[in-house]
Formats: C-alpha cells, sequence, structure tokens
C-alpha cells in the first residue's frame, strides 16, 4: 500500500483556516478583502480545501499527445509547400494551410508533402463544393487526414452575411456529407467571440450552441468536430475554460451521436497584445499556450509576438514555434495527462464555468438558438456590454498591459514600423446582421500614441 504524504500531521478543516485568515486580518471582513468577483460572476475564495470542493466530472485529457500547429497562409503555393516542408523538419507537427482564392489548386500545394504521416488543416475563405470534392479526393487517393476549416455560421458572425445564403450553405454542407466523404468537414470557430471581448462563459455558451446549430441542420454529423478557441491571459481560468468546454461538448454530443468525438485547437488571443512594447507578446503569448495545453487542446498554434504589424516572416515564426518546442520538449508538458486533476482551485473553476455555460446554452436554445440570437442581434449586444467592461478596466488602469497602461516606454517609436494596420477596418457594406467585431483593448491608446509619434515628428 503506497503511503500517503503529511500522514503525521492532524487534518485541518475549512473552518479552521478560515478562522485564521479571519483573525489575522485584525477586523477586516474577509468577502470584501479577499474574495473578488471576475467578470464572469464567479468569486474567487484566497484559498480552496477538500472540505467544500465538490466531487469533480471527470475530464480526461491527453496532453502527451498534444500536437505543436504551423499557420502558413498561402499567396505563392510553391513558397508555401517549401515553406511547410521547412517548418515539419524544425519542429512543426501538423500543418495549417489558410487559402482565400480558390484559384490556388490544392493538388499542387499537397502533392510534396508527406500526407500519409502528417496532418493537414485548411482554413478557407470561401465554400465551394467542387474545390472541397477535389481535396476529398486527395485524401481519398494518399490515404490522409485532412481536416477543413469552411464555418458558414461564424462566416455569418464575423463578416455579416452567409458564403451564400443559409438554405444554399447548408445545403452544400449535407450533400458532402451524403458522398464517400474522407475529409473531416463540421468545424466551429469560436475564436471570433474571445477576440471580440466575450466572457469566457459566453464563449463556451456560444461555442457549444453554435456546434448545435449544425448537429440539427447537418444530415449524418458522425463526424468529428473541429473547436477552435482563443486563450487569454486569465491563466487558471483559461485552463479551466477548455475543461469546461470539453465537458460540455461530450456532454451534448453524444446526446447526438454515442460516439461523437471532437478535437480542440487553440491558439492565444490577439485581444490583449500590442504594438507598443511588442516583446511583451511573448510573456503572454506563453503563459497562454501554457493555459491552452494544461486545459487539454489537442492541438497548439502559437500567434508570432509580431503579428499585428509585420507581416509572415520567417524569425517570427520561429520564435512563435519555439515557445511550444521549449513548453515541449524541455518543460515536459507533455508528460503528464491530466495534470489539473485534483486541482481544488481549477476543478471549482471548471465546475462553475460549466454549470453558467449550460445555464447560458439552455437560454439561447430556448429563444430560438444561435442563428436566430444572431439575427436578432442579441448575442453582439452581450458580446458589446461584456467588451465595454473590459475596456473600461483597461481605461482606468485595473486591468493592465505591461508596457501599454502600465511602465510605457516614452521613447518607443512605432510609426515607421508598421507594415499591417493593427485596428479595426471599417468597410461599410450591406450585411445581413451586424458583424461581430475583432477589437484589442490597447487600440484607442495606441492610435494616440502614433498621433503624437507624428506630430512630434513635423
Amino acid at each position: 500500500m503506497t503511503n500517503k504524504l503529511f500522514e503525521d500531521f492532524d487534518r485541518v478543516s475549512s473552518k479552521e483556516w478560515k478562522n485564521l485568515i479571519q483573525y489575522e486580518l485584525k477586523g477586516a471582513d474577509y468577502n470584501d478583502t479577499l474574495v473578488w468577483e471576475s467578470l464572469e460572476g464567479i468569486k474567487v475564495r484566497p484559498f480552496y480545501h477538500f472540505d467544500d470542493t465538490q466531487p469533480p466530472n471527470p475530464i480526461a485529457t491527453t496532453i502527451s499527445e498534444f500536437k505543436i500547429l504551423q499557420d502558413i497562409f498561402v499567396f505563392d503555393v510553391e513558397k508555401s509547400t517549401a515553406r511547410a516542408l521547412k517548418t515539419l523538419e524544425r519542429g512543426a507537427e501538423v500543418l495549417r494551410f489558410t487559402i482565400e482564392d480558390k484559384n490556388i489548386a490544392p493538388e499542387t500545394l499537397l502533392e510534396a508533402l508527406p500526407l500519409e504521416s502528417v496532418v493537414i488543416y485548411l482554413s478557407l475563405g470561401f465554400l465551394d463544393e467542387e474545390y472541397l470534392r477535389r481535396i476529398n479526393a486527395i485524401a481519398v487517393a494518399r490515404q490522409a487526414q485532412i481536416w477543413i476549416q469552411v464555418d458558414p455560421i461564424a462566416q455569418l458572425a464575423k463578416d455579416g452575411n452567409w458564403y451564400f445564403n443559409l438554405e444554399k450553405d447548408f445545403q452544400i454542407l449535407n450533400r458532402l456529407q451524403d458522398s464517400d466523404l474522407k475529409i473531416h468537414l463540421l468545424s466551429v470557430d469560436s475564436s471570433l467571440y474571445q477576440n471580440a471581448g466575450a466572457n469566457m462563459v459566453q464563449q463556451i455558451a456560444y461555442t457549444l450552441a453554435h456546434a448545435n446549430e449544425y448537429w440539427n441542420r447537418v444530415k449524418n454529423s458522425k463526424q468529428p468536430l473541429l473547436v477552435q478557441v482563443a486563450v487569454g491571459t486569465n491563466y487558471f481560468f483559461e485552463i479551466a475554460k477548455i475543461r469546461a468546454l470539453r465537458w460540455l461538448l461530450e456532454l451534448v454530443g453524444k446526446e447526438y451521436h454515442s460516439d461523437f468525438s471532437f478535437e480542440i485547437i487553440a491558439a492565444p488571443t490577439k485581444r490583449n497584445k500590442t504594438i507598443y512594447d511588442y516583446n511583451v507578446n511573448l510573456l503572454r503569448t506563453t503563459t497562454e499556450c501554457m493555459s491552452a495545453i494544461l486545459g487539454g487542446a489537442d492541438v497548439v498554434t502559437n500567434l508570432p509576438y509580431d503579428a499585428l504589424y509585420h507581416k509572415d516572416n520567417e524569425f517570427g515564426d520561429r520564435i512563435a514555434r519555439n515557445q511550444l518546442l521549449i513548453l515541449k520538449e524541455e518543460s515536459y508538458f507533455d508528460i503528464v495527462d491530466n495534470p489539473a486533476e485534483g486541482s481544488y482551485y481549477i476543478e471549482s473553476l471548471t465546475q462553475q464555468l460549466a454549470e453558467k455555460a449550460l445555464e447560458l446554452f439552455k437560454d439561447i436554445e430556448a429563444n430560438g438558438g444561435w442563428i436566430t440570437q444572431l439575427i436578432e442581434g442579441t448575442i453582439q449586444r452581450k458580446i458589446a456590454e461584456n467588451a465595454q467592461k473590459e475596456q473600461e478596466l483597461f481605461d482606468t488602469g485595473k486591468e493592465i498591459l505591461l508596457g501599454t497602461n502600465k511602465y510605457p516606454n516614452p521613447q518607443d517609436r512605432m510609426a515607421h514600423d508598421l507594415e499591417l494596420f493593427p485596428f479595426v477596418k471599417s468597410n461599410p457594406r450591406k450585411t445581413l446582421i451586424v458583424p461581430i467585431i475583432e477589437r484589442r483593448l490597447a487600440e484607442k491608446l495606441e492610435q494616440q500614441r502614433l498621433e503624437t509619434e507624428k506630430t512630434n515628428a513635423q
């Protein structure tokens, strides 16, 4: 029989700890002084104890199997293929190509890649049945595992319009499901909600409601589901968020199919990234990738520290990939499969996030479902309300981004280093719904600093 640690010590109850803390506070109120409330309405206590922790729902995570993903935007097919092969040599384990132009031939792009041993993700900026059938033919011929990220509902939420219209978009998905489909076609991109300012309860519930539309509208949807999430910098909360999402996806998905399966791709959020003191982005993305791994994401991709203002470049990509390689190969993040299990704090957060998200999901379904609430503008309003609360915390210095609203370097200059426009772009056009807009916390402050730079340079 294995001996337990500290058996020679008397157990100390939760009540005894709290009484001691209250004594040390010398009359100050315990709740007012040490308990704080998150934007999700979760009250965080100063300590967690087995006496007052509910038995957790088992959440199996296979962290030892998480994969490092390299993102590649395809503009020149030959260069993209060469870059893919080089990144595989340098530590990437799976590849994701973003294709915006349907004139790019998937046969040419994938021909030289080791499809038999490397999983491929294709993020498409269009919905084209013939194009998808061509990719499927490649998967059949090469016995390849190819995941397609083409998400009509995310397109509606982000752009304000469907690819075509609701009926035609789902007709295409259903026709493909009826064929001999080798590619994995069902995907949910919920990173938009985090990047636009939704809180964690909203992110989980909205992801679930988003997925539920596909389960209801796509016939023969026994295919595994691909879910993409964005991870913020609230370390333990983000670990709990992914664990809660995994538990709820299994709970709801298995109501449709007993053998339901899914994969989670996680990437750092853009919401807290900055163009000034940009090296701090390295610290932010490191902790965010740590949360993603420990939370149980199946695939993790990193955001280069200069992604906001520089075009794709070898240096930024290499640093981003090496951050993940260090976590995996040198920090041994792939050794323990379920490291969060047994942590009273994380288990409590997971339970509370899951319960609140499930309640919100049920409310969405009772009021017409995800697409209906998008068309009515309810979702956009709820996200905007939470985003404004977070923005006010940033503007008043209660939410801190080092180097931006705390300890900024007045000598930092960025006006002449911007290869990309790092702010929200205005594109007035007629849309079916008001789109959900991604917006970073530091945008207004950065614009003011850039204006000051230009003024001083005159």
